[in-house]
């Protein structure tokens, strides 16, 4: 299969990486023209490579390019929310997680991951059957895939959204990275791609925490209009009983949405017009 088309308009960094670029020049021309001062040169480096860190670091961020944190205003005002789910396919975990969205009449958009997906077609093929999107979580999941250069990102990516596409006939169109973690050389290779990134706007992060009331928590404090939830199928934590967290919470939470006159929608449904 090959890869998707490139976008037409060429790649341009944002404000925040161009003044990193500046950063780097300014030190460059300072250590030519007075290498005596090469510590303030040298602080310069550091600076910008501190601020990258941090921006690489921060899942919500929107320095290092794209970012959907946040559905598009005109699905806030329709009062929009989307459930996002991580990691799967999970042969054991997935079907329940299938039965609960069902029996409350929900899409939600599954960020799988490539091999995973592989392995389980046919309940990748039942996902898409309910009405729910499948998007592109990487081929393999590597979890220091935010360390990768341009290459890096383009193989986990692009054979993650190869697999995917030959699976469910469908061609993700977003693009979650790991833990949410990147680094400058993620977005010109979404670009190249035609994919899009998206983020969360609150998580219960239910791969760490037993306790289901704690992830309840978080995922429902100030939960509003437009706002994106994450938990996870795959890498799920276990509650003491041995229940997969999102088990325990979702039923809870689609109750708590629909209290709040929120509407769940997949992120197609959310940014697409009505």
């Amino acid at each position: 299969m090959q890869a998707p088309k490139a976008s037409l308009r060429a790649w341009r960094p944002g404000p925040f990486l161009l003044i990193q670029l500046a950063l780097h020049v300014a030190a460059l021309v300072l250590l030519l023209s007075a290498p005596q001062e090469w510590r303030w040169a040298a602080a310069a480096v550091l600076l910008s490579q501190l601020m990258l860190m941090v921006a690489g670091l921060w899942p919500r961020s929107t320095c290092l390019g794209a970012n959907l944190v946040r559905l598009p205003t005109a699905a806030m005002q329709r009062a929009e929310v989307a459930i996002t789910i991580d990691d799967g396919p999970d042969p054991e975990v997935t079907p329940q997680v299938l039965a609960i969205l069902a029996q409350h009449g929900v899409s939600a958009t599954f960020f799988c991951i490539g091999e995973r997906a592989a392995a389980q077609p046919e309940l990748c093929k039942s996902m898409l059957a309910a009405g729910h999107r499948i998007e592109n979580h990487g081929a393999r999941h590597p979890t220091l895939l935010s360390l990768s250069g341009p290459a890096g990102w383009r193989r986990e990516i692009l054979e993650g959204q190869q697999i995917l596409h030959r699976i469910t006939g469908q061609p993700p169109r977003f693009y979650r990275a790991v833990a949410g973690l990147r680094n400058p050389f993620l977005d010109p290779v979404l670009h190249e791609l035609g994919l899009q990134l998206a983020s969360w706007t609150r998580r219960g992060f239910d791969t760490q925490e037993q306790n289901p009331d704690k992830v309840l928590q978080r995922l429902t404090h100030q939960l509003a209009a437009g706002d994106i939830l994450l938990l996870h199928d795959g890498n799920a934590a276990r509650t003491p009983a041995g229940e997969a967290l999102i088990v325990s919470v979702l039923p809870r939470l689609l109750e708590a949405i629909r209290a709040r006159g929120l509407t769940p929608v997949t992120l197609s449904q959310a940014c697409d017009p009505p």
